[in-house]
């Protein structure tokens, strides 16, 4: 059965009820429908004084296209403890339309292990993207208009892009301003993909509305001739995008196949931007439940390494404990095996792949300091000996492993990892982060490839060069940094796979995020906006005679 006929015959609660479950009131919800609300801004100043919950990290290995399942583990996991009588809320983040039309599919999990309603989750959601991308797209008409009538406060580069929340890689450079009006200035211009716009990141860092409404304002736009900044707030656009945000900011409340509360909010890029769902929906979860499940994007290189330095130093919080998400096939993948072969048994391949689930374990525990377990998301054509033979290994680095197969049998397959979540949880860490703010831009650089990827050393291209000493000049140095860089390997190149050999890390460019509060460092050959495969997900998506959505996975 296709997970969204296993999704559409799940028997779901009303939200009310769901919401009632971990203390939520008719008046703390907003309805949107049956199976979906919003929850009230006022909520969570009411639980101000309410201890926090444990706070539990799903991150995984490098991605492979073949997938690794982290979602599915990670409400596999939510359901899990839930069954174990711990008081539960899943905070995930919301799926871009780009995606669920590409390559990589949706983003509510699978088999049994869903959040529901999966198909409205997929697609517009209660309209939080929409409403980034017309925010995002406002403050661009902004700046053309204001040139277009005088340009009184001297723009002579803009840096603004608009958005759309699709992959459209037709969109990454297009000329705009060509009608020929007398005061129409023509210029080169692009598209990012909605999910990596500053908004977004905004949107998921902000505090409140009040802080959403001053980061946006600090927005830099463009700079004069001059090279001095010029912000949203020059041109009084923050009151209007804030206007434009202020229901999308209020987290939603959905639940899984087995009424597990479930906050999904935010959503952006994590090879791109930091890849975490919204503060405010991760500070409510932990005033809501007794233990909080959230989850980083792509692998622990990437999701995890953003969601501790960036988002934690944020915020404060920090996980009591780490699940990193590995399947078998994919460790033999990583170790060169061809997908035509990856169901045999290969304890060789295994071995090579390893290093790649060892190496993060190694960063999460050595760099970090966190505890860690690892959960091996389990296909039938695993074998016992290279089940046994990964146990070994990992009982070499004292981590503990757990098979789950929520995918199959739901919260029954999450058992063994919610009762060694809940040990892990309650035992001492070390937490720290992999730099500090006030390194050099070129240090914290330096120390993420190096600790965290494994590189032998960063190459800075002249552009990029150039962008840090303008960074430097206008004295915002001590910000964190955001690595925008392929999720396939540790290395910066998408096809070294084994991440073998010595290599180093290419920084294209440096981009000042004064908004979003932090450096974003182009790596290798990334791109904001993605494109479409060859055959997209979009081919199979369709509608029936009955209404239904089929095609969505």
């Amino acid at each position: 059965m296709e997970d969204i006929e296993i999704a559409r015959n799940a028997k779901l609660n009303k939200i009310n009820e769901v919401a009632k479950t971990i203390g939520l009131e008719d008046d703390d919800i907003e309805m949107y429908g049956k199976y979906k609300a919003k929850i009230s801004d006022t909520v969570i100043n009411k639980l101000e004084n309410k201890e926090n919950g444990k706070l539990i990290l799903i991150t995984s290995i490098n991605p492979t296209p073949l997938g690794e399942g982290k979602t599915t583990i990670a409400i596999g996991l939510a359901d899990g403890l839930k069954k174990i009588g711990k008081k539960t809320v899943l905070a995930l983040r919301e799926p871009s339309l780009g995606p669920v039309f590409g390559i990589k599919g949706g983003a509510t999990g699978g088999g049994y292990a869903q959040v529901a309603p999966m198909e409205e989750i997929n697609l517009h959601f209660t309209g939080d993207i929409h409403a980034i991308t017309s925010a995002n797209n406002l403050l661009a008409a902004l700046i053309d208009n204001h040139i277009y009538f005088g340009n009184e406060l001297g723009f002579d580069r803009v840096i603004w892009k608009r958005c759309v929340d699709l992959n459209d890689r037709q969109l990454r450079k297009v000329n705009t301003g060509l009608s020929g009006e007398k005061n129409i200035v023509p210029r080169e211009d692009g598209f990012d993909i909605s999910v990596a716009s500053e908004i977004m990141a905004i949107f998921c860092l902000a505090e409140n509305l009040d802080d959403l409404k001053r980061r946006i304002g600090n927005i830099i736009v463009g700079y004069t001739k001059e090279n001095k900044p010029i912000t949203a707030k020059d041109l009084k656009a923050e009151g209007a995008l804030a206007v434009l945000l202020k229901d999308a900011i209020k987290p939603n409340l959905v639940q899984t196949l087995e009424n597990t509360p479930a906050i999904i909010h935010g959503g952006p890029f994590a090879n791109i931007a930091h890849g975490c769902n919204s503060v405010i929906a991760t500070k409510l979860a932990l005033k809501l439940g007794d233990y909080v499940v959230t989850e980083a994007g792509f692998g622990a290189d990437l999701g995890a390494e953003k969601f501790l330095d960036i988002k934690c130093r944020k915020t404060g919080l920090k996980p009591d404990a780490v699940v990193c998400v590995a399947t078998i096939k994919a460790l033999k993948y990583h170790g060169g095996m061809s997908k035509d072969d990856i169901k045999n048994e290969s304890i060789e391949y295994l071995a090579k792949g390893t290093k790649n689930l060892l190496k993060h374990i190694s960063n999460l525990k050595d760099v970090y300091g966190l505890n860690v377990i690892v959960a091996i998301n389990r296909y039938t054509f695993d074998t016992e000996k290279e089940i046994e033979y990964l146990r070994v290994e990992l009982e070499k680095q004292g981590v503990e492993l757990s098979l789950v197969e929520s995918w199959e049998k739901g919260s029954e397959g999450a058992v063994d990892l919610a009762n060694k979540v809940v040990t892990l949880a309650d035992k001492k860490d070390h937490f720290q982060f992999a730099y500090e703010l006030e390194d050099s831009i070129q240090e914290k650089i330096k120390k993420i490839a190096q600790k965290i990827y494994g590189a032998k050393d960063v190459i800075l291209e002249d552009k990029a060069k150039e962008s840090i000493q303008l960074i430097e000049k206008l004295e915002y140095t001590n910000l964190p940094i955001c690595i925008a860089k392929t999720q396939y390997s540790l290395s910066d190149d998408p096809k070294n796979l084994e991440s073998s050999g010595d290599y180093n890390i290419t920084v294209s460019d440096v981009i000042l995020k004064t908004g979003a509060e932090f450096i974003v460092v182009l790596t290798g050959k990334i791109m904001t906006m993605p494109g479409l495969p060859k055959v997209p997900a979009a081919e199979q998506i369709d509608i029936d005679e009955k209404g239904n959505i089929i095609g969505i996975f």
